[in-house]
Formats: C-alpha cells, sequence, structure tokens
C-alpha cells in the first residue's frame, strides 16, 4: 500500500526506531499493512500507542498485537499523552509517525501532542506535517541560559534586561547574545567597556543606514554588559528560525565571556542554541490559547521559569491572569513562575523636566506610564506618543505634542533612533531613554531577582563544560 507522506518525512525513515500513533477506528488489517509499508521503507517500528476509539476494534492490545510487529504496545491508563511519553522515554525513537484521524483526535489534541512529542527532542510526522524539534547547536562551553517568548511585543527585551543587570550585580559575569530581524548580516560584538553606546552613537548608527535600535544595542546600553547582535529571518511554530547567524554569535563567546552567557530570542522564535537553563517570557495581553495550547504549551513545559507581563487592567483581567497562572501550574506544576507589570524607569534623573515620551505600549496603558513617571520621577509629561513602532504617526505626534519638552525621553525600539532621536538633535531636546522594569505581582518565587539567583545557583551546580 503506497505511503503518501512528504519526501522530507520519508527521509526520516533510515533504519531508526519510531512510535507509532493508532486509534480503533482503522480496520486492524489496514493498520497491519500501514505498518508494513513503513517498515519496507525503512522504518523500524518500536512501539505502538493505542490513542482510543473503538468502532473497528474490541480489545486494542489483542487488535494491535496482531498486527505482526515486534513494536511495544502501550494504551493509555486515563491519559493518552502520558502513555505517549511512556513509549518516547522506554523505545528512544527519532521519530513518532501519527497514523490516528479524526474523531479521535482533534486539531486541538494534535497541538498536544506535538508538544509533549517535541518537549522530548523528538520529530513528529503524519500525512501532511512535519513538526521538527527545533535545532539545539551544542556549542557553548560557559554556563547558559536562554531567554525566550510566547510571541512578539510581550516585553522580552526589557526582561532580558532586567535579568542580565541581576546577573551583573551578584557577579555572575553575563554575556548577551541577541537575535533580530534587523540585526547586523555577520554578529557585531559590543562591549561598553571600549565603546561608548549613548544617543549620539545611536544616531550615527542611523545615518550610515544601520538599525540603530536593535535588540542587542538596547541591552548593551541599558544592561551595560558586553553583548553579540545578530539577525535572523522568519521562524516556525515551534520556534526555529528559517535561517541566522546565530551559532556564529555563540561561538564568538568563547573568547568574550568569563560568566553566563544569555542567548536571547525574538518574538516566538528561540536561539538554535542549546543552555543549560530556560526563561520563558508570557504577555498576559496574548490570546490565552497561544500561551497554554499550540506551541505556547511546548515553550511552558520546555522552560525552568516562566515570568507573565503586563498581568494589569486594560491589558489583561484579573479573571485572565488567574487562567494563565493556573495554565502554567497545570502544564508544568514544578516551574517557578512570576506574575509582573512593567513600569518605566528613566536611565537619567528626569526631576522636574519637561519630558514627551516615546514608546511602543499600548495607547490603553499611557495613563499609566504617564502617572508612574509623574509620581515616581517627578518630571511633568507635555507629551507622549504610543506610535514608537509606526513612524508616520511617530512623526505626526512629535510635530502635534512636542510643546515645551525639554526632554525626549524614549524607549530604544523601532524608530527611537532613526526618527525621534534626530527630531529631538534638531530641535535641542535632550535624550533620555528609558527601561521598563517588570514589578512583581506574585509567584512561586518573590522578585524576578530572587527567581534568576536561584536559577543561576542550580545553573551553575550542574554545568558541565564541552570537552
Amino acid at each position: 500500500m503506497p505511503l503518501h507522506l512528504s519526501d522530507a518525512a520519508l527521509d526520516r525513515f533510515d533504519g531508526g526506531d519510531v512510535v507509532c500513533l493508532v486509534d480503533g477506528e482503522h480496520y486492524p488489517p489496514v493498520t497491519t499493512a500501514t505498518l508494513e509499508t513503513l517498515e519496507s521503507n525503512g522504518a523500524v517500528v518500536a512501539g505502538l500507542v493505542f490513542l482510543g476509539g473503538t468502532e473497528k476494534i474490541e480489545d486494542p492490545t489483542e487488535a494491535l498485537a496482531a498486527t505482526g510487529t515486534a513494536a511495544e504496545i502501550y494504551t493509555p491508563d486515563g491519559d493518552v499523552l502520558d502513555a505517549i511519553e511512556r513509549a518516547i522515554l522506554e523505545q528512544n525513537p527519532s521519530l513518532v509517525v501519527d497514523l490516528s484521524d479524526e474523531p479521535v483526535v482533534t486539531y486541538e489534541d494534535r497541538f498536544e501532542i506535538a508538544s509533549t512529542i517535541l518537549t522530548h527532542g523528538v520529530d513528529y510526522i503524519g500525512a501532511d506535517f512535519v513538526f521538527e524539534s527545533p535545532e539545539a547547536n551544542d556549542v557553548l562551553e560557559q554556563p547558559s541560559l536562554s531567554i525566550i517568548g510566547t510571541g512578539k511585543r510581550i516585553g522580552k527585551t526589557a526582561v532580558s534586561v532586567s535579568i542580565a543587570r541581576t546577573m551583573d550585580e551578584e557577579g555572575y559575569d553575563p554575556t548577551i547574545v541577541c537575535m533580530g530581524r534587523g540585526g547586523p548580516p555577520d554578529p557585531v560584538v559590543v562591549d561598553t567597556s571600549e565603546r561608548t553606546i549613548d544617543a549620539d552613537a545611536l544616531i550615527e548608527l542611523a545615518e550610515r543606514g544601520e538599525h540603530a535600535a536593535s535588540d542587542y544595542l538596547e541591552d548593551a546600553l541599558l544592561a551595560d554588559v558586553p553583548t553579540v547582535g545578530c539577525r535572523r529571518c522568519g521562524g516556525g511554530m515551534a520556534g526555529n528560525p528559517v535561517a541566522s547567524n546565530v551559532v556564529a554569535g555563540a561561538e564568538r563567546t568563547a573568547d568574550l565571556a568569563d560568566g553566563f552567557v544569555i542567548m536571547e530570542g525574538s518574538g516566538a522564535t528561540m536561539p538554535p542554541v542549546e543552555t543549560d537553563a530556560r526563561i520563558a517570557l508570557i504577555g498576559a495581553a496574548q490570546p490565552l490559547e497561544h500561551v497554554l495550547q499550540y506551541f505556547g504549551q511546548y515553550r511552558v513545559q520546555t522552560s525552568d521559569m516562566a515570568v507573565v507581563t503586563m498581568c494589569e487592567e486594560p491589558l489583561a483581567s484579573e479573571e485572565k491572569v488567574r487562567r494563565i497562572e493556573e495554565g502554567i501550574t497545570s502544564l508544568a506544576p514544578d516551574l517557578e513562575y512570576l506574575l509582573t507589570t512593567f513600569r518605566p524607569v528613566p536611565g537619567e534623573d528626569i526631576a522636574g523636566r519637561s519630558v514627551f515620551v516615546a514608546t511602543t505600549a499600548p495607547e490603553s496603558v499611557a495613563p499609566t506610564i504617564e502617572t508612574a513617571l509623574e509620581e515616581e520621577h517627578g518630571c511633568d509629561v507635555v507629551g507622549l506618543s504610543t506610535n514608537l513602532s509606526n513612524r508616520p504617526k511617530l512623526r505626526s505626534d512629535l510635530d502635534d505634542g512636542m510643546g515645551d519638552a525639554d526632554v525626549l525621553l524614549t524607549e530604544i525600539k523601532a524608530a527611537s533612533i532613526d526618527v525621534a532621536g534626530r527630531y529631538a538633535k534638531e530641535n535641542g531636546l535632550e535624550i533620555v531613554f528609558m527601561h521598563n522594569e517588570a514589578t512583581p505581582i506574585r509567584g512561586s518565587v518573590d522578585s524576578l531577582d530572587a527567581g534568576v539567583i536561584s536559577l543561576c545557583e542550580r545553573t551553575l551546580a550542574g554545568h558541565s563544560p564541552n570537552e
């Protein structure tokens, strides 16, 4: 019986062990014939996991034993995912092949199955899909952690800066490797002890046509630690980039880093580099299913700590935040986590100054930002734009709302340099950069600092340098 699998799937049958997912909605001789065809194409069927369905079989163990393979049979004891995990742990397959179908498995079921399989570093294929476990190149010699996200615009770079600051203060000597969609064509090293990164330097980069607000520059300026800038294009559902120079950037740390290496992801795309530990960033404003289902589940389950940002109205209701918290503890009961909100922290004293603020934050939180700056930092906010990622609207906001401001307070994002920075320089305003600090609400750890220090200690205890 011919297989209707892609060449990419068939190429994986190269004498390696596979586990097959089967159901009881198929007539047993059909399943038997398909297993025989798989084996004739190079697969070694080591395990069969029964997912359910009784239309065409009565006793699944008896029916699967009659297929004639030497495969171990796994029937769920109440939980199909547990049965799949048992098969993977016992058979150590290179591949899981799905021979099941509706109504036994739904689209939602398949994403849960995929997350479970990929968590174990195993590829998962079916009739018209191939889910690959994301790359994890083993190139780092130093203790390391990666910071990944479940989506874009959730404050990952801000939290990364806070993490790097904490690690630096605690003597862990971090170096950050960044990946961005506007990163340099070859990895670029920035060491602030040797090179000044300020507004003038960034404007000069923008005038040369370079991306002057790339994450590695923001990290270098705000965290004041060495950074390596890299680029990536595209991102798969499980987090692999289509193309990147991140591995080459990670390799640069061999001569740079004495302490920890932080591999910082980009949006929901992960660095294709193996690290000792992983921190997942989750945005409370994201749709729940993006966090707790699909491959959000995979990101949570493969992490050692989760930080949930933007946990306040109007971005997320208390009920939604509670559901995210319950979802995290259900998916990964032992995972340390922290619920947070963001509050702006200027890089310099702006007390008594008239300030125009430029941010990528949603317009709905503009009043919160204005209040925090005025009450906690003693400035007068005379204008505010949430259009830092929209150049035409930002220019209009600057023209219409600058008023009598003498300071431009801006995040290092999007058009902060080539539009807002240039405008400020041309109009004689001082430029002050702003960090968004994650303020704890509650969690299994008391603060971001406490969680990071605990994770670093555990990482050092378990780290084994490459030979």
